[in-house]
């Protein structure tokens, strides 16, 4: 098992779809320019609605190498960071 609990990560709970592009895009920026190779999203399981749209971002996102979903949480997505 990974540790991922020492990794810089954002809480999308209670957040709307539609903002959600700005917090995601915004939070990345952030972490590449501090060195952060990996972060994690915590978007929750719900409905599934927030996943979604949290993947269909980081999809576009030209910086994001690879993401996946934390198989011991389902609740939150772990992302891989291009720092060049």
């Amino acid at each position: 098992m990974f540790a991922w609990n020492y990794y810089p990560k954002i809480d999308l709970h209670g957040e709307y779809r539609t903002t959600a592009y700005t917090i995601v895009h915004e939070f990345l920026q952030d972490q590449k320019k501090l060195k952060n190779e990996y972060v994690i999203i915590i978007h929750g399981k719900g409905t599934g609605a927030l996943k979604e749209e949290v993947h269909a971002i980081l999809k576009h996102e030209k910086d994001v190498l690879e993401y996946q979903l934390d198989p011991d949480n389902l609740g939150q997505t772990i992302v891989h960071l291009n720092l060049k």
